[in-house]
């Protein structure tokens, strides 16, 4: 089989198109194609208005040895599928089933795979299941009655459950891991197209679906969950893990422990921590959400063209910037045709997040304009700093939106920041009026220059500035800003040796995102596999007597 990659199509080629283009390049006659896959394809608009697809084929062809002799370039070379092979069995065996817990992307997949394995994992989930959950969302959102322990951090599915279902990774695979993670999600209702697309999303309402389904497959293979249960505590005998405390009542002997507890499980940071187990603080990014008309970044992108517009996806941005503090301003977690979510999971605290459904035909666009912080900015060299940091902000915007999601027009915001409070007043709406927040739950206009630092503020304005640059109109007056946005990644890291146990407490194995390990959907699986990994590398099965 021969990869070629880079070949481009106008807007509305055929499959005779992409079989002509082949060909051409091989220097084959079409008869001589047996068969083509995409395995990869993305969009060239750097040129406008010359757009192009741009495809990665592999292909079988008669005689693959001689037709590579006769090319004079490298863009088709020989081809070999990578699939996934987990690690050869160990020879141990477990007293106790394995206990995992958290049911987001690292916790599933890991349970999904040492289920199949036969092992029989129990999931241990805070929240609920993703159905109760989605009701307690939407009573949140709708009457501002939080579930601290089901909302759109907790609950069946993790955090990204309520997100856009975005499947981007730059991890360098291979392993396999990432096409098998994709591979499984298609299995369990995903859209086919997220193994072609450069950058593939499911959406969230199809994410539910998919959720559904993995969870009955590991199910099927005899794991076991449990919802509305909270790991409390640890049982821990000269540095060896021997049980969890289930809701601080129920004692559950385990001999290992998958802790998958994603990025928001602050009071679990501070029970580990308290066990002893080693944590350090880490670097991560806080910002603001910002919402433009999905129109203005089409436009950007694809040109003013309403039909080409409709060819290709709804457009995405993806932004850097160097401040001149040294900070780090880049977008984060794009949301085309989305919504702005109250996505707070703790009283007296917000914070926000983005969500797209799979057909992205919101108003709006919105992405999180963040900026880096690290042990500098929390004031302590305490491990939880970062999460205290955090608690901070979020506790600032609620007070700001009193409960409510605050909003502010951008100009606004910068005139605070640069020039003190010039504020509007509340007897001057007619700005409000013009351009409307696309919310999940109540927002409210107030004085978002507040929520943050001085310094991150300035970091982040001299971002907006620069990315209008780029794409005009991204720093217009009436953008519209929100906050906080402080959980893009865990505050912390759990130290794990290479066996991908805990550095202080043998059979505890932190996982995916919330241990400092993963950075989104794709990742977090990818992890929950590798532990997966670690577990049957060392484990060959449960003991029946």
């Amino acid at each position: 089989m021969l990869l070629i990659n880079q070949i481009k199509l106008k807007p509305y080629y055929t499959y005779d198109d992409l079989k002509k283009k082949v060909s051409a390049h091989l220097k084959v006659f079409e008869t001589e194609i047996k068969r083509l896959q995409i395995l990869r394809i993305s969009v060239d608009a750097r040129r406008k208005p010359d757009i192009y697809w741009v495809l990665s084929v592999c292909c079988e062809v008669e005689n693959e040895s001689s037709v590579l002799r006769r090319l004079s370039d490298d863009k088709a070379v020989r081809y070999e599928p990578v699939e996934y092979h987990p690690v050869v069995r160990g020879t141990l065996k477990l007293k106790n089933r394995p206990i995992v817990v958290g049911a987001g992307p690292a916790g599933l997949f890991c349970a999904y795979y040492l289920a199949k394995a036969g092992f029989e994992p129990i999931i241990l989930e805070r929240g609920y299941d993703i159905d109760s959950r989605i009701r307690d969302v939407e009573e949140f959102w709708s009457t501002g009655n939080l579930s601290p322990n089901s909302n759109i951090q907790f609950g069946e599915g993790g955090a990204g459950a309520f997100s856009d279902g975005k499947l981007n990774t730059l991890i360098n695979d291979k392993s396999g891991r990432s096409r098998e993670v994709l591979k499984l999600f298609v299995e369990c209702g995903a859209d086919e197209d997220i193994l072609t697309d450069s950058k593939p999303h499911i959406g969230t309402d199809v994410l539910v679906k998919v959720i559904k389904n993995l969870h009955e497959k590991i199910r099927e293979f005899g794991g076991e969950f449990k919802f509305n249960a909270e790991v409390t505590d640890i049982t821990v005998n000269d540095g060896i893990l021997s049980g969890v405390t289930i809701n601080g009542l129920i004692k559950q002997p385990a001999d290992i422990c998958i802790l998958a507890i994603g990025h928001s499980a602050r009071n679990t940071f501070e029970m580990l921590y308290d066990k002893g187990v080693k944590i350090e603080a880490k670097d991560f990014a806080v910002g603001l959400r910002v919402e433009h008309e999905q129109k203005l970044i089409n436009d950007a992108m694809y040109g003013p063209d309403p039909d080409i517009q409709k060819v290709f996806p709804v457009a995405s941005y993806k932004l850097t910037y160097k401040a001149s503090s040294g900070r780090g301003v880049y977008s984060f977690c794009m949301c085309p045709g989305g919504y702005v979510v109250n996505a707070s999971s703790e009283p007296g605290r917000t914070c926000v997040n983005g969500m797209s459904y799979k057909k992205r035909d919101g108003k709006h666009a919105n992405s999180a304009i963040i900026v880096t912080v690290g042990k500098e900015d929390y004031g302590s060299d305490h491990p939880l700093a970062g999460m205290y940091f955090q608690r901070k902000l979020e506790e600032a915007a609620y007070a700001q939106g009193n409960g409510a999601i605050p909003v502010q027009f951008y100009n606004d915001f910068k005139t605070e920041v640069t020039t003190g409070l010039e504020f509007i007043t509340d007897n001057e709406p007619d700005n409000i009026l013009k351009i409307c927040p696309e919310c999940k739950g109540d927002y409210s206009y107030s004085h978002v220059s507040e929520i943050l630092p001085q310094e991150i503020n300035e970091a982040l304005i001299e971002g907006m500035e620069y990315f209008g640059k780029i794409i005009p109109g991204f720093n217009d007056d009436t953008v519209i800003l929100s906050g906080v946005e402080s959980r893009t990644s865990s505050p912390v890291k759990m130290l794990r040796d290479d066996a991908f146990e805990s550095e202080s407490v043998k059979g505890l194995y932190p996982c995916g995102e919330g241990a400092g390990y993963a950075g989104g959907i794709m990742s977090a699986a990818m992890d929950g596999m590798k532990v997966f990994e670690a577990v049957i590398g060392r484990y060959c099965g449960i003991q029946t007597d």
